[in-house]
């Protein structure tokens, strides 16, 4: 994506600015929202719940922008597994993490998307060779990891299987996307359309599997329910519009940089809203992790970024953003 023209480069500046914020801001504070809404719900309602608005969200965009859904059983064949990849999984093991964990680690687990990414691109992408710099931040990523968990005192105090499912679904998300970059590229269809379908699908799969192991709730809570309406409709349907105007005005370089304010958000509204304590290993852990992530995502040479093919689509639950030499994978909630 190319960015747009601008009349007046400095109300430009400030529009992307704002709307740059508002999508870290509320990215961040997913975390939060689905910490609420399992207050209230069954993990896979809240999943459920969250893919229904969001889904709502994108029809009307296509809607409003007339734009055609993708054509074809291979694609929609795709565009199924994608969807379980990248949405109804990972989004319900974050639902399933927070019943046990913070909203904070949570959302820093959510940080080590780029490390498995560049960890499976070594051996699904034959055109994606690792870098001195690049192999650095993966140690140094997952030191990071080692360290937000206190492995020195053998994990203490940790739940380890809702840790162990908050890191799945980062890992899931990294899958998907490598799943996404070898089947869905040049399909013709929009970035907006794929996305959208690819929620809906996500829906229809929560639809199935959540009746079978939940009951409806004898009660309804207000803020639970609040939590899961914005958990859908802004951290899954708004969110993803925003991110289309920032890439598109700013370039994807630049509106990568989201990627390192999503876990220090959810660390301060967990924190803060839900007076959730931390360790100093948590965000010092946090931030080796987010150095770690920075160095996988390095440009490489010109040589060998002329080598590569440039592929894959934007698609709902994470965001690929990439410049004409290098993929960037953008973790959210």
């Amino acid at each position: 994506m190319s960015p747009a023209p601008s009349s007046s480069p400095a109300s430009h500046l400030l529009d992307w600015r704002v709307r740059f914020g508002a999508l870290a801001l509320i990215w961040g504070f997913s975390f939060l929202f689905i910490k609420v809404g399992t207050e209230g719900f069954a993990p896979f309602q809240v999943t459920f719940g969250r893919l229904f608005f969001g889904t709502a969200v994108l029809a009307v965009a296509i809607v409003v922008k007339r734009d055609r859904l993708p054509r074809g059983a291979r694609v929609w064949g795709h565009l199924t597994v994608a969807a379980f990849l990248l949405n109804a999984l990972p989004f319900s093991l974050f639902s399933y993490a927070e019943l046990t964990i913070p909203s904070t680690l949570a959302g820093i687990c959510n940080a080590t998307t780029p490390l498995w990414g560049m960890l499976l691109s070594l051996v699904a992408l034959s055109e994606d060779r690792p870098t001195r710099v690049r192999a650095a931040g993966l140690g140094i990523g997952f030191v990071g990891v080692l360290t937000v968990l206190g492995a020195w005192q053998g994990f203490s105090g940790l739940d380890v299987t809702g840790t162990a499912l908050a890191l799945l679904a980062s890992f899931s998300y990294a899958v998907g996307w490598i799943y996404v970059r070898r089947t869905l590229s040049g399909t013709g269809a929009s970035h907006l359309s794929l996305a959208g379908s690819q929620v809906g699908l996500a829906t229809l799969q929560l639809a199935v599997v959540t009746p079978l192991f939940t009951s409806v709730p004898e009660s309804v809570e207000l803020m639970p329910l609040l939590a899961v309406i914005a958990l859908g409709a802004l951290g899954t349907g708004y969110a993803m519009l925003l991110q289309y105007g920032v890439v598109a005005e700013v370039g994807p370089t630049t509106a990568a940089m989201v990627t390192y304010f999503i876990p220090v958000i959810a660390t301060a509204a967990g924190v803060a809203v839900l007076d959730e304590r931390l360790a100093w290993n948590t965000p010092v852990g946090a931030l080796v992790v987010l150095a770690g992530a920075a160095l996988t995502q390095t440009r490489a040479s010109t040589r060998t970024a002329g080598a590569r093919t440039v592929a894959g689509r934007l698609s709902l639950s994470r965001v690929t953003l990439r410049d004409s030499r290098e993929d960037k994978i953008v973790p959210r909630a």
